[in-house]
């Protein structure tokens, strides 16, 4: 029989009170978990009864290797020994002991019946004999017992004392999920940032004083309370070493660093020894994975294996701690910890070349694959692509994929997955694998578009530009010119994205591809009317109509119908911009398109609010933001707060106007989207305007001019100078508001903006009557009012009734201005 107990077996009769290890005098931290343990004890105490397994409390504390477990339960143990007065006993079961086999439950119990007084010459020769006498032994005895290092709960159930005044804590690397109701579960992390800190210093106090050197090493150690103990060792080991020896030595062979005799990479040794042979090989093939998470669908694509066997197999590994679950919120996904990826990688890279290919080419498949169906869901156009990537010759290829029904799933499952989807496009740009480049950022496109942040998505398209032109791929290099272009946009750099989309065009005229000619078109449309040149803007986004009418493409009429719209009302044609938003707004409904409505409630409560129905355009715009949260469209989102928030200080809400533009601000910040940024910070400054707080509004209106015309935006530059113009003659210094506003009207007048047009008219006119010139006012009034009522702008009643209040002038006040 194997020796299961610390000290050696007693002559016949000599009972064992106390066989704990010592405490270790470093322990650290653990305060939430030793209350944990402590708190059934007093419950004990008060006479409130104890949760009892087989009579007896039970706490199993499960944890990844290293992660202290061993450590704890002794530290807890030595705490508690006072209540125990009969005995404390510990026992290791040898799960994971080098050169041993885990303990049967019959050796283990001939080491407690011995321990407790029975001749081992007497003992029991059954499992069931040994139980009954053990709990025999135990009853009625305030006994607390360690059953440390167990295999499973098969190894434990039969090791537990009867006594109801017993307690047992148990430890294993695997979660002890069988064991009966009553038991208490404790899963044991790796240390706290403060408490690693502590560990380490007070192993090696010389390091004390050092907390961003200390601070970096015990981040190397993944917070591991064995690593970090190990490190300590080595740094006082070598005296003449300083910490950035330390930090650098832990960088290049962490796993491989060793005190004495013990390594990081031994203790997972032995976890992985336990595991069996399918178990082994997904745990290895996932250190070939580039990302950090994985669920059971990529694992099946990784390991070439069946989805419900890949599921069974993450859970395995999970039981045996060896996996983490990163988020409560998303079940079935895991990760690992630092250093057990770093063992799993250095296993991985043992496997033959091919195998390694194989199983890291069904994961890129996989996530292409899934990555391109949910591209088509979040991409309001019809996109030109290659094929789908062939796997016929990748062996072992699972098909499945998690169903993707409608847009709002297609949207989860990418953002669950952008990390992991990044880190393989990083792996395929590091390994110029081209065609896998220019194919995944393709399918990234919609998610990068959407959500950004867009300097990101520039470098990616980039980089997949280069990698088409690298394999003579036109197509791809194309739609790499269209969705950079696009990118750059967004950011602000017109004539940048300009040059792109009409690179784009061109490749796709030379390839004949109509759809990819319909949607440069749609986007050089966008970035014409950007720049303040509408005339042009029409023209392509006419041309892009045609040719989605052609091609029978009902949604990109669609959005060829919103982009005419939003220039028809730009240029100050409400009626018509009426008309092509609302039969865009019947195809979107057609289709299905909630996105594509959004869009169209956005630009038509632009023109209610321009024609002064502020009801309508609030109820249009509460339904776009709707819709947008819905669709988790976070730029849609920014739009309709920003849309909302000018709604209520037109009718006078400053507050809510200021909370409105203030989320949207966030929103565009985070996005990395400047236009959206000018227009929140411009917006805020009329508010501030409004409520009197003129320095405030100053600075905020000056920080939105400043970006329209760092991206180009002529439109808003114009509208910006105009409200700057205002915003002076109301501060007194009618010069410079004069000068804004004949600057805004010259502009204006150049890019064809009637509304913006007239507002210059009327802010030059009522700085003419600021310095009594009243004449002069009623002249650029009585212009702006005929601009305003011919477009149909809720300005012409304002104007009109600013008319009505001057006094026709007498004879000796025209004489009087114009001497």
């Amino acid at each position: 029989m194997s020796t299961t107990v610390q000290h050696p077996l007693p002559p016949s009769g000599l009972q064992v009170r106390y066989s704990l290890p010592g405490d270790v005098e470093t322990f650290t931290g653990r305060e939430a978990e030793l209350d944990a343990i402590t708190a059934v004890i007093q419950q004990s105490a008060e006479g409130d009864g104890m949760v009892t397994i087989h009579g007896a409390t039970v706490h199993a504390i499960d944890g990844m290797p290293g992660v202290g477990k061993t450590t704890l339960v002794v530290h807890a143990a030595h705490r508690l020994k006072h209540r125990f007065p009969d005995r404390c006993l510990f026992i290791n079961l040898h799960a994971h002991t080098p050169g041993q086999d885990p303990v049967t439950p019959l050796d283990a119990l001939g080491g407690l019946l011995t321990a407790v007084g029975v001749d081992f010459r007497y003992l029991p020769a059954t499992l069931d004999e040994r139980v009954a006498l053990w709990r025999d032994k135990m009853a009625g005895q305030r006994a607390l017992l360690i059953l440390d290092n167990a295999a499973d709960s098969r190894q434990v159930t039969s090791l537990l004392p009867g006594g109801r005044q017993c307690l047992v804590l148990v430890t294993s690397r695997r979660y002890l999920g069988d064991l009966d109701g009553g038991a208490s579960i404790m899963p044991l992390d790796v240390l706290s940032d403060d408490q690693a800190q502590a560990l380490f210093v007070r192993l090696a106090p010389r390091a004390r004083g050092q907390s961003d050197a200390v601070g970096l090493i015990v981040d190397l150690a993944g917070h591991l309370p064995l690593a970090i103990s190990l490190l300590a060792r080595v740094y006082a080991k070598h005296p003449s070493w300083t910490l950035q020896a330390l930090i650098e030595q832990t960088r290049h062979r962490l796993l491989a660093v060793r005190a004495e005799n013990t390594t990081i990479a031994a203790a997972f040794d032995l976890s992985y020894a336990t595991l069996s042979p399918p178990q082994q090989r997904l745990f290895t093939l996932l250190g070939l994975h580039p990302g950090t998470e994985i669920d059971s669908y990529a694992a099946a694509a990784l390991a070439g294996i069946p989805l419900d066997e890949a599921a069974d197999l993450l859970d395995d590994l999970y039981s045996a701690r060896l996996l983490t679950e990163p988020s409560a919120e998303q079940p079935g996904r895991y990760g690992m910890h630092d250093l057990v990826r770093s063992y799993i990688r250095s296993r991985a890279a043992t496997l033959s070349s091919s195998e390694q290919d194989q199983a890291l080419d069904r994961l890129l498949d996989y996530y292409q694959r899934t990555a391109a169906r949910a591209d088509i869901l979040l991409s309001p156009r019809t996109r030109p692509a290659p094929g789908e990537p062939d796997t016929t010759g990748s062996p072992g290829v699972s098909p499945m994929a998690p169903p993707l029904p409608d847009r709002a799933h297609a949207l989860a499952w990418i953002r669950t997955e952008r990390s992991n989807l990044l880190a393989c496009l990083d792996h395929v740009t590091a390994t110029r694998r081209h065609a896998r480049v220019v194919t995944l950022t393709a399918a990234l496109a919609g998610l990068l578009h959407q959500d950004g942040p867009w300097t990101e998505a520039i470098t990616r398209h980039t980089t997949a530009a280069e990698a088409a032109q690298h394999t003579g791929d036109r197509l791809g290099q194309a739609n790499a010119f269209y969705d950079l272009g696009r990118a750059w946009w967004l950011t602000g750099d017109s004539p940048q994205a300009a040059s792109l989309l009409e690179q784009s065009l061109a490749l796709y005229q030379e390839l004949g591809d109509r759809f990819g000619q319909a949607n440069a078109l749609t986007t050089l449309g966008n970035v014409r009317w950007w720049t303040g040149d509408f005339a042009q803007a029409a023209s392509l986004l006419e041309q892009a109509l045609a040719l989605y009418r052609d091609l029978g493409d009902r949604l990109g009429q669609a959005n060829a119908l919103t982009n005419l719209g939003n220039v028809r009302r730009l240029t100050g044609d409400y009626a018509q911009a009426t008309s092509l938003l609302e039969q865009a707004l019947a195809l979107y409904r057609d289709l299905g398109d909630r996105l594509g409505q959004a869009n169209a409630f956005t630009n038509l409560g632009e023109v209610r609010h321009q024609t002064g129905d502020y009801s309508q355009a609030t109820s249009l715009r509460e339904q776009a933001l709707a819709l947008y949260q819905d669709l988790g469209d976070r730029r849609g989102q920014a739009n309709a707060l920003l849309d909302l928030g000018r709604t209520w200080w037109r009718t006078g809400d400053y507050p809510q106007a200021t909370s409105l533009l203030e989320r949207a601000l966030a929103l565009y910040q985070d996005l990395g989207d400047r236009f959206g940024q000018a227009n929140a910070l411009a917006n805020l400054g009329i508010v501030r305007r409004q409520t009197g707080e003129y320095p405030q509004a100053t600075s905020l209106l000056e920080k939105g001019l400043t970006l329209y015309q760092d991206i180009d935006n002529r439109d808003g530059v114009v509208w910006a100078l105009n409200e700057l113009g205002t915003l002076c003659r109301l501060r007194g210094d009618l010069d410079q508001a004069e000068a804004h506003h004949r600057q805004a009207l010259e502009s204006a007048r150049e890019i064809g903006s009637a509304w913006i047009e007239a507002h210059a008219l009327a802010g030059l006119a009522r700085c003419a009557l600021a310095t009594g010139h009243t004449r002069d006012a009623r002249a650029g009034l009585d212009q702006a009012r005929e601009i305003f009522h011919r477009i149909g702008a809720a300005e012409a009643d304002e104007v009109a009734a600013e008319l009505a209040a001057l006094d026709p002038p007498s004879d000796g006040a025209i004489a009087a201005e114009h001497s």
